[in-house]
């Protein structure tokens, strides 16, 4: 049965990287139409398209190979959390600032903290602030959000809580139950909390 639910949320993460790679393969395909054509202004855009959408594409498999793949642990040299989050928000509506006691988080924490940004980039449909703060010398992870209308839907808290069936699970909401198994892989589980009005918390550690 723990294959057969492993195999669950593998399916399902495929299918959500695929939806986050759809939009800006389609553009590159658009992109390559419009070559075709004779109109030089035509061509000049059609180039412009296509670099920014590969830009785009490479900024989310990029991200998306560290939160949902290795961790780098053992690695002389890991990838920068900050500019995988950087390349995912950009264009965006979204802006994340970390504290130096998070850059400096082992490897698989950053990887939680990055999947724990993704769940507050959710709850944050119009845009805002993400912080990301750690404790220094000891393993713990906080990300703040702040914006209008702060909201994480009661399927997302329920899969981030480990409450859902992950048979019930579905492509918008296996992104909490994921992290909530990479939390608990460290020991430790994702507390959401609303400190007020337009805010919301998410916390791991002891």
């Amino acid at each position: 049965m723990g294959r057969l639910i492993d195999l669950r949320v593998l399916e399902l993460l495929a299918a959500r990287l695929c939806h986050e790679l759809i939009s800006p393969i389609g553009a590159i395909a658009n992109g390559v139409e419009l070559l075709g054509e004779d109109d030089p202004e035509f061509v000049r855009d059609a180039t412009a398209l296509i670099g920014q959408s590969a830009k785009k594409a490479g900024q989310r498999l990029q991200f998306y190979r560290f939160a949902y793949g290795s961790s780098a642990t053992g690695e002389a040299a890991g990838p920068d959390p900050r500019e995988l989050v950087a390349g995912l928000f950009d264009g965006g509506k979204l802006s994340c600032a970390w504290q130096d006691e998070a850059v400096a988080l082992p490897a698989e924490w950053q990887k939680l903290a990055c999947n724990m940004i993704v769940l507050a980039a959710e709850a944050l449909p119009r845009g805002g602030a993400i912080t990301v703060k750690a404790a220094a010398g000891s393993p713990h992870v906080e990300i703040s959000g702040a914006g209008e209308a702060v909201n994480l839907t009661g399927e997302a808290r329920a899969a981030l809580a480990r409450e859902s069936d992950p048979g019930d699970l579905t492509s918008r909401t296996v992104h909490g139950y994921f992290t909530a198994c990479l939390a608990a892989a460290l020991g430790t589980a994702v507390v959401l909390s609303e400190p007020g009005a337009g805010r919301l918390t998410l916390a791991a550690g002891p």
